[in-house]
């Protein structure tokens, strides 16, 4: 992405944010910051487009969350200026998981972690009039990469047009700070979990194949035009087709 389309790209995502903010009515917006890269840009694009007192971040960690995390967060809120509050997910988890019998589960407790922090996101949201942006890019949405009704479930998805590789490019224009930008990318579900070991590729990789199959190429094409192999672009693409539903509204009848 070159720097005039990059900025191009920024204007119109702080545009869409205000636009939506104001046609609902609210106060302003919550954003789940994670201490990825992901949620820091968007914070840093929300604060663009309404100003830090119409920002309100949240850090929602739990036992298996980095240390420097919560460091990291503080650190950036203070920076952008948002209000900004600490709330652990451990209790909330730990009660759903016992009802459940879900504690050797590992997939299974990911998905109630990433679940209880979205409820914990529309609870203030609800709280404070605000909405719930959703940090998710475009590279997780074609490969279904989110938990359905967890990091999926929000109001406005303000990154959700650019791949991985742009998030990177313009979080790094945007003075994102640079533990965000070395910090391999992780959904934070459990110990040493990273995006790139579970997809069993890299988003440099991922990125130039979901780009080609956006244009609708075929495998062979896209192999060509990207140098990967025919079974990994095949893999890519059976993932973005088996995963379209958690991108959809839930289908409904012909009556």
């Amino acid at each position: 992405m070159n720097p005039q389309d990059r900025d191009r790209k920024a204007d119109t995502i702080t545009r869409f944010i205000s636009d939506t903010v104001e046609a609902a009515g609210a106060e302003g917006v919550v954003v789940g910051l994670s201490g990825g890269l992901d949620s820091a840009l968007v914070t840093r694009l929300c604060v663009q487009a309404l100003g830090p007192d119409r920002v309100h971040t949240a850090y929602l960690p739990s036992s298996s969350s980095l240390q420097d995390d919560e460091r990291a967060t503080s650190s950036l809120s203070r920076l952008l200026g948002t209000r900004h509050e600490v709330i652990r997910i451990d209790s909330i988890v730990a009660a759903a998981a016992a009802t459940l019998n879900a504690w050797e589960d590992r997939l299974g407790m990911g998905n109630l972690m990433a679940r209880s922090r979205m409820m914990i996101l529309y609870h203030i949201a609800r709280r404070r009039r605000l909405l719930v942006m959703g940090t998710g890019n475009r590279s997780e949405i074609m490969m279904g990469y989110f938990t359905k009704h967890g990091d999926g479930a929000c109001d406005a998805l303000p990154i959700g047009g650019l791949f991985k590789t742009e998030v990177r490019g313009m979080a790094q224009s945007l003075g994102i700070p640079e533990e965000f930008l070395i910090k391999p990318p992780s959904a934070g579900l459990w110990d040493g979990q990273t995006d790139e070991e579970e997809m069993g590729i890299s988003y440099l990789e991922l990125d130039a194949i979901l780009a080609a199959i956006a244009e609708g190429n075929e495998a062979t094409e896209i192999s060509y035009q990207t140098g990967s192999s025919i079974s990994t672009v095949e893999v890519v693409l059976q993932r973005v087709e088996s995963s379209r539903h958690k991108s959809r509204l839930p289908p409904t009848p012909r009556l």
